[in-house]
Protein backbone atom coordinates (compact mmCIF):
# COMPACT_ATOMS: atom_id res chain seq x y z
CA UNK A 1 0.00 0.00 0.00
CA UNK A 2 1.26 3.49 -0.83
CA UNK A 3 1.87 5.35 2.42
CA UNK A 4 -0.44 8.29 1.72
CA UNK A 5 -3.35 5.91 1.20
CA UNK A 6 -3.35 5.23 4.94
CA UNK A 7 -5.67 8.24 5.20
CA UNK A 8 -8.36 8.59 2.56
CA UNK A 9 -8.51 11.66 0.33
CA UNK A 10 -11.82 12.91 1.71
CA UNK A 11 -10.59 12.65 5.30
CA UNK A 12 -7.40 14.54 4.43
CA UNK A 13 -9.47 17.29 2.86
CA UNK A 14 -11.51 17.70 6.03
CA UNK A 15 -8.37 17.62 8.17
CA UNK A 16 -6.81 20.42 6.13
CA UNK A 17 -10.03 22.42 6.21
CA UNK A 18 -9.91 22.15 10.01
CA UNK A 19 -6.19 22.96 10.14
CA UNK A 20 -6.72 26.05 8.00
CA UNK A 21 -9.41 27.18 10.43
CA UNK A 22 -7.10 26.55 13.40
CA UNK A 23 -4.33 28.59 11.79
CA UNK A 24 -6.69 31.50 11.21
CA UNK A 25 -7.97 31.24 14.78
CA UNK A 26 -4.40 31.07 16.07
CA UNK A 27 -3.58 34.21 14.11
CA UNK A 28 -6.59 36.04 15.55
CA UNK A 29 -5.81 34.92 19.10
CA UNK A 30 -2.15 36.00 18.98
CA UNK A 31 -1.54 38.71 16.39
CA UNK A 32 -5.14 39.74 17.00
CA UNK A 33 -4.30 41.28 20.37
CA UNK A 34 -1.30 43.00 18.73
CA UNK A 35 -3.68 44.64 16.26
CA UNK A 36 -6.15 45.46 19.02
CA UNK A 37 -3.41 47.08 21.11
CA UNK A 38 -2.28 49.11 18.10
CA UNK A 39 -5.84 50.31 17.49
CA UNK A 40 -6.15 51.32 21.15
CA UNK A 41 -2.73 52.99 21.44
CA UNK A 42 -3.70 56.64 20.77
CA UNK A 43 -6.63 56.41 23.18
CA UNK A 44 -5.35 54.50 26.21
CA UNK A 45 -1.92 56.18 26.33
CA UNK A 46 -2.05 59.93 26.94
CA UNK A 47 1.61 60.57 27.72
CA UNK A 48 4.73 59.33 25.99
CA UNK A 49 5.58 57.00 28.87
CA UNK A 50 2.05 55.54 28.90
CA UNK A 51 2.24 54.90 25.17
CA UNK A 52 5.62 53.26 25.58
CA UNK A 53 4.08 50.96 28.18
CA UNK A 54 1.33 50.03 25.71
CA UNK A 55 3.83 49.40 22.91
CA UNK A 56 6.12 47.28 25.10
CA UNK A 57 3.30 44.94 26.13
CA UNK A 58 3.41 43.58 22.57
CA UNK A 59 6.90 44.66 21.50
CA UNK A 60 8.66 41.37 22.36
CA UNK A 61 6.01 39.07 20.82
CA UNK A 62 4.38 40.72 17.80
CA UNK A 63 6.92 39.37 15.31
CA UNK A 64 6.47 35.80 16.52
CA UNK A 65 2.70 36.18 16.47
CA UNK A 66 2.82 36.98 12.75
CA UNK A 67 4.05 33.42 12.14
CA UNK A 68 0.40 32.36 12.24
CA UNK A 69 -0.43 34.77 9.42
CA UNK A 70 2.41 33.34 7.31
CA UNK A 71 1.40 29.77 8.12
CA UNK A 72 -2.21 30.52 7.17
CA UNK A 73 -1.21 32.00 3.81
CA UNK A 74 1.17 29.11 3.19
CA UNK A 75 -1.50 26.55 4.04
CA UNK A 76 -3.93 28.14 1.58
CA UNK A 77 -1.25 28.17 -1.12
CA UNK A 78 -0.17 24.56 -0.60
CA UNK A 79 -3.40 22.81 0.44
CA UNK A 80 -5.98 24.84 -1.50
CA UNK A 81 -4.29 26.26 -4.66
CA UNK A 82 -7.54 27.26 -6.44
CA UNK A 83 -8.68 29.09 -3.31
CA UNK A 84 -5.35 30.93 -3.12
CA UNK A 85 -5.43 31.89 -6.80
CA UNK A 86 -9.06 33.01 -6.94
CA UNK A 87 -9.22 34.83 -3.61
CA UNK A 88 -5.91 36.66 -3.92
CA UNK A 89 -6.85 37.75 -7.43
CA UNK A 90 -10.26 39.07 -6.42
CA UNK A 91 -9.10 40.66 -3.18
CA UNK A 92 -5.81 41.94 -4.59
CA UNK A 93 -6.24 45.61 -3.70
CA UNK A 94 -7.67 44.73 -0.29
CA UNK A 95 -4.73 42.40 0.40
CA UNK A 96 -2.29 45.07 -0.75
CA UNK A 97 -3.91 47.52 1.67
CA UNK A 98 -3.57 44.99 4.51
CA UNK A 99 0.09 44.36 3.72
CA UNK A 100 0.82 48.09 3.46
CA UNK A 101 -0.76 48.61 6.88
CA UNK A 102 1.16 45.67 8.36
CA UNK A 103 4.42 47.02 6.92
CA UNK A 104 3.87 50.27 8.84
CA UNK A 105 3.95 48.35 12.11
CA UNK A 106 7.59 47.16 12.19
CA UNK A 107 8.78 50.51 10.83
CA UNK A 108 6.88 52.32 13.58
CA UNK A 109 8.24 50.01 16.28
CA UNK A 110 11.82 50.58 15.15
CA UNK A 111 11.74 54.30 14.43
CA UNK A 112 9.30 55.73 16.98
CA UNK A 113 11.84 56.28 19.74
CA UNK A 114 14.71 57.37 17.52
CA UNK A 115 13.85 61.02 18.19
CA UNK A 116 12.51 62.86 21.22
CA UNK A 117 10.25 65.10 19.11
CA UNK A 118 6.61 64.64 20.31
CA UNK A 119 5.25 65.18 16.79
CA UNK A 120 7.60 62.52 15.44
CA UNK A 121 6.49 60.00 18.03
CA UNK A 122 2.81 60.87 17.66
CA UNK A 123 3.02 60.29 13.90
CA UNK A 124 4.44 56.81 14.43
CA UNK A 125 1.81 56.09 17.07
CA UNK A 126 -0.87 56.76 14.47
CA UNK A 127 1.00 54.46 12.07
CA UNK A 128 0.71 51.74 14.73
CA UNK A 129 -3.00 52.55 14.96
CA UNK A 130 -3.35 52.08 11.18
CA UNK A 131 -1.30 48.87 11.32
CA UNK A 132 -3.75 47.48 13.87
CA UNK A 133 -7.14 48.83 12.89
CA UNK A 134 -6.99 48.55 9.08
CA UNK A 135 -6.15 44.81 8.83
CA UNK A 136 -8.70 43.98 11.54
CA UNK A 137 -11.38 45.83 9.58
CA UNK A 138 -10.47 44.47 6.14
CA UNK A 139 -10.25 40.85 7.29
CA UNK A 140 -13.83 41.15 8.52
CA UNK A 141 -14.94 42.84 5.29
CA UNK A 142 -13.47 39.89 3.37
CA UNK A 143 -15.48 37.44 5.48
CA UNK A 144 -18.66 39.38 4.80
CA UNK A 145 -18.06 39.22 1.06
CA UNK A 146 -17.31 35.51 1.16
CA UNK A 147 -20.62 34.87 2.95
CA UNK A 148 -22.46 36.80 0.22
CA UNK A 149 -20.55 35.17 -2.63
CA UNK A 150 -17.72 36.65 -4.67
CA UNK A 151 -18.40 37.76 -8.28
CA UNK A 152 -16.13 35.38 -10.17
CA UNK A 153 -16.56 32.48 -12.56
CA UNK A 154 -14.29 29.72 -13.80
CA UNK A 155 -13.70 29.08 -17.47
CA UNK A 156 -13.55 25.57 -18.91
CA UNK A 157 -9.76 25.76 -18.41
CA UNK A 158 -10.29 26.71 -14.73
CA UNK A 159 -9.09 30.28 -15.17
CA UNK A 160 -10.94 32.69 -12.89
CA UNK A 161 -12.67 35.75 -14.31
CA UNK A 162 -14.01 38.56 -12.17
CA UNK A 163 -16.92 40.82 -13.06
CA UNK A 164 -16.42 44.58 -13.29
CA UNK A 165 -13.52 46.97 -13.52
CA UNK A 166 -10.65 46.80 -11.04
CA UNK A 167 -11.65 49.75 -8.83
CA UNK A 168 -15.33 48.92 -9.17
CA UNK A 169 -14.60 45.47 -7.76
CA UNK A 170 -12.86 46.99 -4.75
CA UNK A 171 -15.73 49.43 -4.18
CA UNK A 172 -18.16 46.52 -4.44
CA UNK A 173 -16.42 44.82 -1.53
CA UNK A 174 -17.42 47.73 0.71
CA UNK A 175 -21.11 46.84 0.78
CA UNK A 176 -23.27 47.30 3.90
CA UNK A 177 -23.18 43.70 5.15
CA UNK A 178 -19.41 43.41 4.60
CA UNK A 179 -18.83 46.71 6.42
CA UNK A 180 -20.89 45.34 9.32
CA UNK A 181 -18.77 42.18 9.51
CA UNK A 182 -15.67 44.36 9.23
CA UNK A 183 -16.78 46.40 12.23
CA UNK A 184 -17.54 43.18 14.14
CA UNK A 185 -14.01 41.97 13.40
CA UNK A 186 -12.49 45.29 14.46
CA UNK A 187 -14.53 45.43 17.67
CA UNK A 188 -13.63 41.82 18.49
CA UNK A 189 -9.89 42.41 18.15
CA UNK A 190 -10.03 45.75 19.97
CA UNK A 191 -11.72 43.92 22.85
CA UNK A 192 -9.04 41.25 22.69
CA UNK A 193 -6.36 43.94 22.76
CA UNK A 194 -8.05 45.54 25.77
CA UNK A 195 -8.06 42.19 27.57
CA UNK A 196 -4.33 41.84 26.81
CA UNK A 197 -3.55 45.34 28.13
CA UNK A 198 -5.60 44.66 31.25
CA UNK A 199 -3.44 41.57 31.73
CA UNK A 200 -0.04 43.09 30.90
CA UNK A 201 -0.29 46.76 31.94
CA UNK A 202 -1.26 48.41 35.19
CA UNK A 203 -2.59 51.66 36.56
CA UNK A 204 -4.31 54.17 34.32
CA UNK A 205 -3.39 52.36 31.09
CA UNK A 206 -5.11 49.18 32.26
CA UNK A 207 -8.11 51.15 33.53
CA UNK A 208 -8.62 52.99 30.24
CA UNK A 209 -8.22 49.71 28.35
CA UNK A 210 -10.99 48.14 30.40
CA UNK A 211 -13.33 51.03 29.64
CA UNK A 212 -12.67 50.95 25.90
CA UNK A 213 -12.77 47.15 25.85
CA UNK A 214 -16.15 47.09 27.57
CA UNK A 215 -17.63 49.39 24.91
CA UNK A 216 -16.03 47.52 21.98
CA UNK A 217 -17.12 44.19 23.44
CA UNK A 218 -20.73 45.31 23.64
CA UNK A 219 -20.52 46.62 20.08
CA UNK A 220 -19.06 43.31 18.93
CA UNK A 221 -21.88 41.32 20.54
CA UNK A 222 -24.55 43.60 19.07
CA UNK A 223 -22.95 43.55 15.61
CA UNK A 224 -22.50 39.77 15.69
CA UNK A 225 -26.18 39.22 16.54
CA UNK A 226 -27.26 41.72 13.88
CA UNK A 227 -25.06 40.00 11.28
CA UNK A 228 -26.63 36.66 12.19
CA UNK A 229 -30.14 38.07 11.77
CA UNK A 230 -29.14 39.67 8.46
CA UNK A 231 -27.63 36.39 7.31
CA UNK A 232 -30.82 34.53 8.20
CA UNK A 233 -33.26 36.93 6.58
CA UNK A 234 -31.50 38.83 3.81
CA UNK A 235 -28.69 36.77 2.32
CA UNK A 236 -29.00 33.60 0.29
CA UNK A 237 -26.77 30.66 1.02
CA UNK A 238 -25.34 27.93 -1.20
CA UNK A 239 -25.94 24.19 -1.39
CA UNK A 240 -24.54 21.22 -3.27
CA UNK A 241 -27.12 19.18 -5.18
CA UNK A 242 -26.90 15.65 -6.46
CA UNK A 243 -24.27 13.13 -5.45
CA UNK A 244 -21.26 14.63 -3.70
CA UNK A 245 -17.97 12.95 -4.59
CA UNK A 246 -15.84 13.72 -1.55
CA UNK A 247 -12.71 12.04 -2.90
CA UNK A 248 -13.06 13.13 -6.52
CA UNK A 249 -10.82 15.35 -8.67
CA UNK A 250 -10.12 18.97 -7.78
CA UNK A 251 -12.34 20.49 -10.41
CA UNK A 252 -15.15 22.72 -9.09
CA UNK A 253 -17.01 22.51 -12.40
CA UNK A 254 -17.79 18.85 -11.69
CA UNK A 255 -20.09 19.86 -8.83
CA UNK A 256 -23.63 21.17 -9.03
CA UNK A 257 -24.25 24.17 -6.77
CA UNK A 258 -27.41 26.22 -6.32
CA UNK A 259 -28.40 29.19 -4.17
CA UNK A 260 -30.35 28.16 -1.08
CA UNK A 261 -32.72 29.99 1.24
CA UNK A 262 -30.17 30.74 3.97
CA UNK A 263 -26.74 29.79 5.21
CA UNK A 264 -28.30 29.14 8.60
CA UNK A 265 -30.12 26.07 7.26
CA UNK A 266 -26.90 24.27 8.17
CA UNK A 267 -28.01 24.35 11.81
CA UNK A 268 -31.04 22.23 11.01
CA UNK A 269 -28.81 19.74 9.18
CA UNK A 270 -26.00 19.81 11.79
CA UNK A 271 -27.49 21.09 15.08
CA UNK A 272 -24.20 20.56 16.91
CA UNK A 273 -22.67 23.38 14.82
CA UNK A 274 -24.73 25.87 16.88
CA UNK A 275 -22.13 25.38 19.63
CA UNK A 276 -19.76 27.73 17.75
CA UNK A 277 -21.87 30.94 17.76
CA UNK A 278 -22.95 30.19 21.32
CA UNK A 279 -19.30 29.99 22.38
CA UNK A 280 -18.62 33.22 20.52
CA UNK A 281 -21.38 35.05 22.37
CA UNK A 282 -20.51 33.44 25.71
CA UNK A 283 -16.83 34.25 25.37
CA UNK A 284 -17.37 37.89 24.47
CA UNK A 285 -20.05 38.37 27.14
CA UNK A 286 -17.73 36.99 29.82
CA UNK A 287 -14.92 39.17 28.46
CA UNK A 288 -17.05 42.28 28.91
CA UNK A 289 -18.03 41.22 32.43
CA UNK A 290 -14.39 40.43 33.24
CA UNK A 291 -13.21 43.82 32.01
CA UNK A 292 -15.87 45.59 34.08
CA UNK A 293 -14.89 43.58 37.15
CA UNK A 294 -11.15 44.12 36.67
CA UNK A 295 -10.33 40.43 36.26
CA UNK A 296 -7.22 39.79 34.16
CA UNK A 297 -6.13 36.22 33.29
CA UNK A 298 -9.61 34.75 33.02
CA UNK A 299 -10.77 37.72 30.92
CA UNK A 300 -8.01 37.10 28.37
CA UNK A 301 -8.97 33.42 28.19
CA UNK A 302 -12.64 34.28 27.71
CA UNK A 303 -11.65 36.65 24.91
CA UNK A 304 -9.78 33.83 23.19
CA UNK A 305 -12.83 31.60 23.55
CA UNK A 306 -14.99 34.32 21.97
CA UNK A 307 -12.62 34.50 19.00
CA UNK A 308 -12.63 30.70 18.68
CA UNK A 309 -16.42 30.56 18.61
CA UNK A 310 -16.87 33.54 16.30
CA UNK A 311 -14.45 32.38 13.61
CA UNK A 312 -15.54 28.76 13.92
CA UNK A 313 -19.15 29.78 13.39
CA UNK A 314 -18.29 31.12 9.92
CA UNK A 315 -16.43 27.98 8.86
CA UNK A 316 -19.05 25.58 10.22
CA UNK A 317 -21.91 27.59 8.74
CA UNK A 318 -20.36 27.56 5.27
CA UNK A 319 -19.02 23.98 5.24
CA UNK A 320 -18.21 22.52 2.74
CA UNK A 321 -17.92 25.83 0.86
CA UNK A 322 -14.65 27.77 0.90
CA UNK A 323 -15.35 30.52 -1.64
CA UNK A 324 -18.84 30.64 -3.19
CA UNK A 325 -19.41 32.43 -6.48
CA UNK A 326 -22.26 34.91 -6.83
CA UNK A 327 -21.70 35.15 -10.57
CA UNK A 328 -21.81 31.42 -11.30
CA UNK A 329 -22.68 29.19 -8.32
CA UNK A 330 -21.28 26.18 -10.19
CA UNK A 331 -17.82 27.79 -10.01
CA UNK A 332 -17.94 27.88 -6.21
CA UNK A 333 -14.94 26.33 -4.46
CA UNK A 334 -15.64 23.65 -1.86
CA UNK A 335 -13.64 21.38 0.40
CA UNK A 336 -14.32 18.47 -1.97
CA UNK A 337 -13.13 19.98 -5.24
CA UNK A 338 -10.40 22.59 -4.71
CA UNK A 339 -7.61 20.91 -2.78
CA UNK A 340 -4.14 19.73 -3.68
CA UNK A 341 -3.53 16.08 -4.52
CA UNK A 342 -3.93 13.23 -2.07
CA UNK A 343 -0.17 12.75 -1.75
CA UNK A 344 0.51 16.48 -1.28
CA UNK A 345 -1.99 16.76 1.55
CA UNK A 346 -0.51 13.68 3.25
CA UNK A 347 3.09 14.91 3.03
CA UNK A 348 1.99 18.30 4.38
CA UNK A 349 0.16 16.62 7.24
CA UNK A 350 3.25 14.63 8.24
CA UNK A 351 5.35 17.81 8.14
CA UNK A 352 2.77 19.64 10.22
CA UNK A 353 2.69 16.83 12.79
CA UNK A 354 6.47 17.20 13.18
CA UNK A 355 6.92 20.97 13.18
CA UNK A 356 3.70 22.30 14.71
CA UNK A 357 4.46 20.93 18.21
CA UNK A 358 7.91 22.56 18.00
CA UNK A 359 6.33 25.92 17.10
CA UNK A 360 3.79 25.62 19.90
CA UNK A 361 6.44 24.61 22.44
CA UNK A 362 8.70 27.49 21.46
CA UNK A 363 5.80 29.95 21.59
CA UNK A 364 4.81 28.74 25.04
CA UNK A 365 8.42 29.09 26.23
CA UNK A 366 8.65 32.66 24.91
CA UNK A 367 5.46 33.71 26.67
CA UNK A 368 6.67 32.09 29.89
CA UNK A 369 9.99 33.97 29.74
CA UNK A 370 8.16 37.26 29.07
CA UNK A 371 5.55 36.66 31.77
CA UNK A 372 4.59 39.58 33.98
CA UNK A 373 3.37 43.14 33.71
CA UNK A 374 5.05 46.02 31.91
CA UNK A 375 5.50 49.01 34.20
CA UNK A 376 6.54 52.60 33.61
CA UNK A 377 9.82 51.84 35.37
CA UNK A 378 10.48 49.02 32.88
CA UNK A 379 10.32 51.34 29.88
CA UNK A 380 12.12 54.31 31.43
CA UNK A 381 15.00 52.37 33.00
CA UNK A 382 15.68 49.92 30.16
CA UNK A 383 17.73 50.88 27.11
CA UNK A 384 16.27 47.94 25.14
CA UNK A 385 12.62 48.96 25.54
CA UNK A 386 10.74 50.55 22.63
Amino acid sequence: MILHELISYDVLRVIWWALLGLLLIGFAMTDGFDMGVGALLPFVGKTDVERRVVINTVGPVWEGNQVWFILGGGAIFAAWPPLYAVSFSGFYLAMFTVLAALILRPVAFKYRSKREDPRWRSSWDWCLFIGGAVPALIFGVAVGNVLQGVPFELTADLFSRYEGAFYAKFAGLLNPFALLTGLVSLAMLVTHGAAWLSFKAEGVVAERSRRFGTVSGLLMIAGYVLAGIWLATGIEGYALVGEVVANGPSNPLYSEVVRSDSWLSTYSERPWAAVAPLLGLLGMTMTVLGLRAGREGSTLLWSKLGILGTISSVGLTMFPFLLPSSLDPRSSLTVWDSSSSHQTLFVMLVSTAIFMPIILAYTAWVYRVLWGKVTEADVTDSHSAY
